[in-house]
């Protein structure tokens, strides 16, 4: 069965955005730091790449390895839709989670306004493929999804925010993970690939 995976970054203090969706906070380090760390995770999870860099990241052509399909809240999807970027993952099955939104957006994102345990249950159960589904934000739809969330990679930054979105925001419900590996680099991030216990 496919598994949901929370890919995200996150501040030493928990925060994936600060108190107006602001990420431009993250420290990158040196360009060369930068540099390592970008090519080393997009070899890793290339379709994480919004479809807009991906020829300057070199993977213009690079096939999906971990991922076939994108789920994210109404936040998440208003950063690139602000832009005027209306299909930020065109290489991607592309689902919105939102009550707010209008379902015709962009032919291309299927806007959900109901529940996302029932969508991310279907998406599981799909056959034919064995990439898996990438939750990438916000922090109240990764609350609501926390009991259907199989695996987590987390980008650790060496930054405290102070204030704004966390990486969960949901019900009291300690959900216990295992360490699967973890990987540091020059630039202060950590990365944290995790398992549900």
């Amino acid at each position: 069965m496919r598994k949901l995976v929370y890919y995200i970054a996150v501040t030493l203090d928990g925060r994936i955005a600060g108190p107006k969706g602001e990420y431009d906070f993250f420290p990158a380090g040196t360009e060369e730091q930068s540099a390592a760390y970008s090519a080393w995770a997009n070899t890793l999870y290339p379709e994480t790449v919004p479809t807009a860099y991906r020829a300057d990241a070199g993977l213009a052509d690079a096939p999906n390895r971990y991922f076939d399909t994108v789920v994210m809240g109404a936040g998440t999807y208003r950063a690139p839709l602000d832009q005027g970027i209306t299909n930020p993952y065109a290489h991607l099955r592309q689902y919105v989670i939102s009550s707010t939104l209008a379902r015709d957006a962009d032919p291309a994102v299927t806007v959900v306004p109901g529940d996302p345990i029932a969508l991310v249950r279907e998406l599981k159960r799909e056959q034919g493929t064995d990439l898996n589904i990438w939750l990438c934000g916000g922090g109240g739809l990764a609350g609501a999804l926390l009991p259907e969330i199989d695996e987590l990679v987390v980008k650790n930054y060496p930054v405290v925010a102070g204030a704004g979105i966390p990486a969960f925001d949901g019900a009291f419900d300690p959900t216990v993970f295992d360490v699967a590996e973890r990987t540091a680099f020059p630039n202060g991030v950590t990365l944290t690939r995790l398992t549900r216990h």
